[in-house]
């Protein structure tokens, strides 16, 4: 990725966001039960990759407030980092355009299967986070503060923190994500970034 002047100050803004909305609702984004609203931002990965540093700066920036600071600071902020780059490379077929072309009938079938295959993959863009959270931050929690054997600690707590993920991002994030997909001008806007 070439960096832009563009790139630098969409990521920035985005880790302020980000970080804002992560404080501004700390009463509920951090520990093992977690809604942590700004992961619905998780979603600008699938236009640029500047959405990747925006997101992990912000994390960082937000895990600073968070009880094992330090920790979290690392860990988690890795989890953001590996579910965004996967999001990233999984939604390629989101960034393609298709041309409009004839009117066959033929055209038309694969239009209607490509719109069966992109609404199929807006869908699965929230699985990266979902997992990704779910297994590493879940992990942390089940070993800075689950008093019952790890495994059992991890399992319980990367459910909890994977519901939470998953509440989110397909409460919020999902439809952010088919408004930015509808919107073709800043659609375009995002993918040039």
């Amino acid at each position: 990725m070439k960096l832009t002047t563009r790139r630098i100050a969409f990521a920035g803004i985005l880790a302020a966001v980000y970080a804002a909305l992560t404080v501004a609702t700390s009463s509920f984004a951090y520990g093992p039960v977690q809604f942590r609203i700004a992961e619905a931002l998780a979603v600008f990965c699938c236009f640029t990759p500047a959405a990747i540093p925006g997101m992990v700066v912000g994390c960082m920036a937000a895990n600073l407030a968070s009880f094992v600071s330090a920790w979290d600071f690392a860990i988690g902020s890795t989890a953001t980092l590996l579910a965004c780059l996967v999001t990233w490379f999984m939604s390629k077929a989101l960034r393609s355009e298709e041309p409009l072309g004839g009117q066959t009938a033929a055209e038309g079938t694969r239009r209607r299967r490509l719109a069966g295959r992109r609404l199929l993959l807006v869908f699965l863009v929230p699985l990266p986070t979902i997992l990704f959270n779910a297994v590493i931050v879940g992990a942390e929690i089940a070993w800075f503060f689950d008093d019952r054997a790890f495994l059992t600690a991890w399992c319980m707590n990367g459910l909890s923190v994977g519901a939470g993920e998953a509440a989110v991002l397909y409460v919020l994030g999902v439809p952010l994500l088919i408004w930015l997909l509808k919107d073709r001008r800043l659609n375009r806007q995002l993918c040039a970034i």
